[in-house]
């Protein structure tokens, strides 16, 4: 995951970079820029008109006690796609654009959903996420206690009392 990150992090720039070069040859300077400032600006409209939809809907989901979980992804996605529309550059904002198309979210979701099911029902299967470490196992012993208990195992003695725990010690907490 790291790796992915890294490349992620390299290569971006240096894609929106030669990006850029290829736009200004092509089409000049100028409107090269203004460009970027249009994505920019027509993304955080679009934008605004969905997060006020997906916030609708998540509060009649409310209203009828349900769990907003598809508006909570919608807003997630809405989150992501106005952070790479505002960011310069159009590799970044053609992926932007790609999260506020509606069906292209569902799916999206749809498949993530998927993914984390697999990955729960796996690791549950296997006991992977629930593991010890090293693979050691605890063996123990148990035995039901009935709620008759004779008086004499709920006397306190003096040896099986907690350090500082005496009433007559003088650093007694009570």
């Amino acid at each position: 995951m790291a790796i992915w990150f890294l490349l992620i992090l390299i290569g971006l720039p240096i894609l929106e970079i030669s990006v850029f070069i290829e736009a200004g040859e092509h089409f000049g300077l100028w409107l090269t820029i203004s460009g970027i400032f249009a994505t920019a600006i027509i993304g955080m409209v679009v934008i605004r008109m969905q997060g006020l939809v997906v916030l609708s809907r998540a509060q009649e989901s409310l209203k009828v006690e349900q769990f907003p979980g598809r508006e909570i992804f919608d807003g997630v996605c809405l989150l992501i796609s106005g952070a790479m529309l505002v960011t310069p550059g159009f590799v970044t904002d053609s992926f932007g654009f790609l999260l506020l198309i509606t069906p292209l979210r569902r799916w999206a979701g749809a498949q993530s959903w998927r993914y984390a099911e697999k990955r729960i029902f796996a690791e549950a299967a296997t006991g992977t996420r629930w593991n010890l470490g090293s693979g050691s196992v605890i063996d123990g012993e148990f035995h039901e206690v009935d709620e008759e208990l004779d008086n004499t195992s709920k006397k306190v003695s003096p040896t099986n009392q907690l350090p500082g725990m005496n009433p007559k010690d003088e650093h007694c907490d009570s």
